[in-house]
Formats: structure tokens, C-alpha cells, sequence
């Protein structure tokens, strides 16, 4: 499309409709966008003319909402594009560990094709932002790392990344730590990590050496964590103290951290205090089957939280689509969010943060200044789209149509 062009009669959430106190829809308004050099340039109700010769691009009432951001993939780990097959049922981690190896190391397709095949999904879902986790252990070396590097570069212009160097078989059980520091060095801007009690069998010297890696490389981190009720919320508190110590607040995650939904309402709430002190945001995946963190809970906490789809067809899981608005909807449905508010505000989990109402009903999205980073959706709002899973029509990444077609 043109450095600078219109988009006409688009759907915007204006505020919510409220009767007798009670929040029982959104309002929209149509407006024409100005779109100069990837940013919204200006704002325009439908009914005032534009009176530039600038090129208009006809919307014909799709609704606008931000672009979606994926929190938590394995682009490494995915078979898409390969040959069907189903889990193998394993007694214990370490052994799907060895599958893991075995079936990727054997596959007719590369990596790179694999993880194009996922992020082209992901644009067609309407991501623009993906944070993937990159498998570092010694078998592989930076293997994994340079293949999905290749990946991204095709989708160069298409989508923002970060890229997570993952010791997915133990940071100290399989000795990566040099790995590690050579992919940060390599163009990994987190470092990864799993497990610190089960899977490295010592949590202290396992978190410091994650600590001691992201302050050296000027990194995040991103922990996975697994492990169960106060296990796992001991780990998170001793992250949370060694976050403060090194000045990292901000700057750290932990994906799944299923022990906080495994302990009482009262805990989680202390949990979600310490976490929101420490600056350590939460993702996940939203799992059937598994508790998972209280993300209301933790939300009013001033606790950040995302969605991810994390496993998508892989030896971990046959399932998945990487439609994010899919997981998103999920959450709602799991945590009893069904009225037009909570729906609404279900976006944020799903944007990095970005809604278009904020929880008042007051407007904070699309602004001028703005990077043009768009869904196109068929839907009337955003509590349907939500709800309903809605088509998403197009694709835009700082003015560009990136996936599909407006």
C-alpha cells in the first residue's frame, strides 16, 4: 500500500453502553484513519470529509482492534508441514525429552520451513508480535536458534520478535549455561529456563545462573514452571527476590506457573502482591485438564498477564491451531467472564496489554501516534469477537497488509 493512505468507514469502540448502572454493550463509531509512515497520522469521524487526494481504502464497517500478540511458541519444536503424528505416551519428562530428539533430528522438513508454516498461521490470526522459545542443549548447539532466525528474516517487515534461549533439558542437567550466553551473544534476547527443582534438582544455583546470564547479556528472562502448588510458588518467591536483587523488574517471566492456581485465594493473593513488586509478569496457555494462575486474581493485582498457545502439533501435543483470539476466548469461557465488560477487557491478555475501552468505558485505542499494527475483524465488538471467535478479515503491521485482505 501507499506511505500514506486512508482507511474509510472502519469500525471503532467509542464506549460502553450502560442502563441502570449495568454494562449492556459497546458503542462504535465509524472513522476514517489517516495512516502516514506505519502510524496513525489522524482520526476522523465518517461523517467529516477528507479533503486530501490521499488513496482511501473502503473497510466497509470491519471492526478495528489492535494486533494480537503470541507470548509463548516453540517455533522449533512444531511438525507443521511434516507427516501426521499422534503423542507417544511416555512415562516421565526425560523420556519425551529423548523422543523430542529422535523425531526432530529425523524429519524430512527443516526447521525454518516448519516455523514459516506456523508464523504465516499466526499472521493469518492476527499476530504481529511473537515470542518464541528456542531449544539450546548440546546435541543441537545454536542449530535450532539459527534455522528459526532464518524463519523470521523471511517474515522481515510482517511481524515484531523475541527470541527466548530455552535449556529445555535442564540449564545445569545438561550443562548449557556457556550456550546459553553464546546465544544471547547470537541474537536471543531472553534467557529460558525450566524447572529449577525437578528438572535441574536445584533451585537456587538454577535461578541464579538465569539471573547471572540475563544482567551479563543484558537480557530478560522467561522461566517455565511446571511444578506443582508450593514447590513451584517457593521458586517463583526466590525469582521474585533475585529479580529485586539485580535490578530486573520489568524485565522477567514465568510461563505456566501452575502453582498458583493450586493453592488457596488468600496465598495467591500474597503470591500476586510479590509478583507485581518484583515487575515478573505471567503467561499461559490456558490448559484443559490443569489449574492454572488465577489471571482475574492476578490482573487486579497489577500482575501482567498473557495468553499463549505454546504447544501447536508437536511431540508435547497433537493440538493446537495458533489462532490466539481462540485461546483468548477460552479463558473467558473457563473463567465465568461472559458479560460485555469482561469480555471486552479480555483483549488486553491477548495485546501485550492493549485494549480499546479501558475498564471505565473511557476510549484509549486507536490514538494518533499509534503504530498502524491492526486486526481487521467481522464482528461488532470486541466482547463478540471474544466471545465468538470472529473472522478476522486482514492483517496490518505498520501500514502494511501483512495476512489477508482489506
Amino acid at each position: 500500500m501507499e506511505n500514506t493512505f486512508w482507511l474509510t468507514n472502519a469500525l471503532v469502540e467509542s464506549k460502553y453502553q450502560v442502563e441502570s448502572d449495568m454494562v449492556t454493550g459497546t458503542k462504535t463509531d465509524c472513522c476514517h484513519l489517516l495512516i502516514q509512515d506505519g502510524k496513525i497520522a489522524k482520526i476522523l469521524s465518517a461523517s467529516e470529509t477528507i479533503s486530501d487526494d490521499f488513496p482511501q481504502k473502503d473497510v466497509k464497517q470491519l471492526l478495528l482492534l489492535p494486533s494480537f500478540t503470541e507470548k509463548h511458541c516453540h517455533l522449533d519444536k512444531t511438525l507443521l508441514g511434516d507427516e501426521w503424528r499422534a503423542v507417544t505416551p511416555v512415562n516421565h519428562i526425560y523420556e519425551r525429552l529423548e523422543i523430542e530428539k529422535k523425531i526432530l533430528s529425523s524429519l524430512k522438513t527443516t526447521t525454518q520451513e516448519r516455523a514459516e508454516k506456523l508464523l504465516d498461521i499466526y499472521l493469518n490470526a492476527g499476530v504481529t508480535h511473537v515470542r518464541t522459545h528456542v531449544d539450546i542443549y548440546p546435541e543441537v548447539g545454536l542449530k535450532n536458534l539459527e534455522e528459526v532466525q532464518k524463519a523470521l528474516q523471511t517474515f522481515e517487515g510482517k511481524l515484531s520478535y523475541e527470541i527466548v534461549a530455552f535449556p529445555q533439558h535442564g540449564l545445569l542437567r545438561t550443562e548449557a549455561y556457556d550456550l546459553v550466553r553464546e546465544s544471547l551473544r547470537q541474537g536471543a534476547t531472553l534467557v529460558g529456563g525450566v524447572d529449577p527443582a525437578t528438572v535441574d534438582g536445584n533451585i537456587e544455583k538454577s535461578l541464579q545462573d538465569m539471573v547471572d546470564l540475563a544482567v551479563e547479556g543484558g537480557a530478560g528472562i522467561d522461566l517455565h514452571l511446571h511444578d506443582p502448588d508450593y514447590l513451584g510458588v517457593y521458586t517463583m518467591k526466590r525469582l521474585a527476590a533475585l529479580t529485586k536483587e539485580a535490578g530486573l523488574q520489568g524485565k522477567v517471566a514465568i510461563s505456566h506457573a501452575f502453582g498458583l492456581g493450586e493453592i488457596s485465594k488468600a496465598h495467591a493473593e500474597e503470591m500476586a502482591e510479590i509478583l507485581a513488586d518484583a515487575g515478573i509478569s505471567i503467561i499461559t496457555s490456558v490448559p484443559i485438564g490443569r489449574k492454572f494462575p488465577p489471571v482475574g486474581l492476578l490482573h487486579k493485582k497489577g500482575v501482567h498477564v498473557s495468553v499463549g498457545c505454546d504447544n501447536i502439533f508437536d511431540v508435547w501435543s497433537p493440538f493446537g491451531n495458533g489462532d490466539i483470539l481462540e485461546r483468548a476466548s477460552r479463558l473467558a469461557e473457563i473463567s465465568g467472564w461472559a458479560d460485555e465488560r469482561s469480555l471486552s477487557q479480555t483483549l488486553g491478555f491477548i495485546t501485550d496489554g492493549k485494549t480499546t475501552l479501558n475498564n471505565e468505558g473511557n476510549q484509549i485505542w486507536p490514538r494518533v501516534g499509534d503504530e498502524a499494527n491492526f486486526v481487521f475483524v467481522e464482528a461488532s465488538c470486541s466482547a463478540e469477537a471474544i466471545a465468538r471467535r470472529s473472522n478476522r478479515t486482514a492483517t496490518m503491521f505498520k501500514g502494511s497488509v501483512v495476512a489477508g485482505e482489506i
